[in-house]
């Protein structure tokens, strides 16, 4: 079983060895960066930044995180700056969620006040945005991100180790496939051939032949399907029996969100489990799905980043609850921050950056299937050299 979550605390800023922005951690001509003193403010900038994924991107509903035809990716990088040291954190907003960039920096703009003055006081910086900003939680995760990586690079260590967390103990990821014709299925399974787990969304009437066709590519893997809300609540029980022969792992979100009752009357039969995702966003979420799922899909981008998604975890845990710990196609960054945790969960689904043909940062490692955090401070990432 995955290991307990740790528990927050305040870091104070005596404990913390700050390094200059954008170096190796080297002093400067020799000389050891000055502490951050009390009353140095913190300075919150962030940049719009555009990415684009390896093959279109579609799920069964509407309101993606990727815009377009699925082939761009919009994304606002946040930095945070105390000290000498900068954190950069991901806003990854879905449009599901009644997010947008637009939104984005909008909730930027106006929440340097409420930051204070001690980026080491993650707890009370959180509980104040999420006060105010409830409804854009991609906005309050990417600073929640940006404020553990200023912590991790301040301390020299990577997040988790900071969270006391082994990340050799991370379970493998699935590879996500998303909505598209049966040629280029084949085109995918091929380039996925070195994952033991396949996701393929559904969520549509060509569910079965779509199902036929992946178990035929791939005999031997895993398979999780996502129906992202794609069938109606009175069919869930008709849609699971039609698939169980695929020999499924699970099934993510069958029906659209609210539509627990009838979650819970299919589950009653079905012989794979169901993981709750649009049903599940923020801690509060949580306790109204045991006996309804039998896990949730928690991702930084939608609950509010590490804290949130910490928080959540302890719920799921109580509530007998698994915990899949999934992401949007976000770059490198963002999946790094869900990477420091991804050892306390029982499914991962940490690929994202994984479906990008231009991830602008690097540092995550991918071995044997499994996603895992760089050893550099932080969230263990950088921005690629540019060309």
């Amino acid at each position: 079983m995955p290991a307990t979550s740790p528990r927050f605390r305040h870091y104070s800023e005596s404990d913390l060895c700050p390094r200059t922005a954008g170096d190796t951690g080297n002093p400067p001509n020799g000389h050891a960066p000055r502490p951050p003193l009390p009353w140095d403010p913190m300075k919150l900038t962030w940049q719009r930044i555009t990415a684009h994924t390896k093959y279109p991107f579609r799920i069964a509903r509407a309101g993606s995180s990727v815009g377009g035809d699925g082939s761009t990716v919009e994304r606002i990088i946040v930095s945070i700056a105390h000290g000498g040291t900068v954190g950069l954190g991901e806003a990854a907003p879905t449009p599901y969620y009644r997010q947008s960039l637009d939104s984005v920096e909008q909730t930027l703009a106006q929440a340097a006040p409420h930051l204070g003055d001690d980026p080491a006081d993650v707890d009370a910086i959180i509980d104040r945005l999420l006060e105010h900003f409830d409804d854009q939680r991609a906005t309050v995760a990417a600073i929640d991100m940006a404020l553990h990586d200023w912590l991790g690079k301040s301390r020299q260590q990577p997040v988790w180790s900071i969270l006391g967390l082994d990340p050799t103990q991370t379970p493998p990821t699935s590879m996500t496939i998303g909505l598209d014709s049966l040629e280029l299925l084949e085109r995918k399974v091929a380039d996925a051939a070195d994952f033991a787990i396949l996701k393929i969304k559904v969520g549509t009437g060509r569910d079965v032949e779509t199902l036929t066709a992946l178990r035929s590519l791939a005999p031997h893997q895993r398979i999780r399907v996502d129906a992202n809300c794609g069938w109606p609540p009175e069919s869930i029980g008709e849609r699971m029996r039609e698939i169980a022969r695929f020999g499924l792992e699970l099934v993510e979100q069958p029906t659209s969100t609210g539509a627990l009752e009838a979650v819970r009357a299919a589950r009653a039969h079905a012989r794979v489990p169901l993981v709750a995702d649009e049903d599940s966003v923020r801690p509060a979420d949580v306790p109204a799905l045991a006996g309804v799922y039998d896990g949730v899909n928690i991702k930084l981008s939608k609950c509010g980043g590490l804290r949130e998604a910490l928080r959540m975890i302890d719920l799921a845990r109580e509530h007998n609850l698994k915990i899949m710990l999934g992401c949007m196609v976000e770059t490198s960054l963002g999946v790094a921050a869900a990477a420091q945790i991804a050892s306390l969960a029982d499914y991962v689904d940490l690929d994202g950056h994984l479906l990008l043909a231009d991830d602008p940062f690097t540092g995550l490692g991918l071995r044997d299937g499994v996603v895992t955090p760089g050893d550099g401070p932080g969230l263990g990432v950088t921005p690629c050299p540019q060309p």
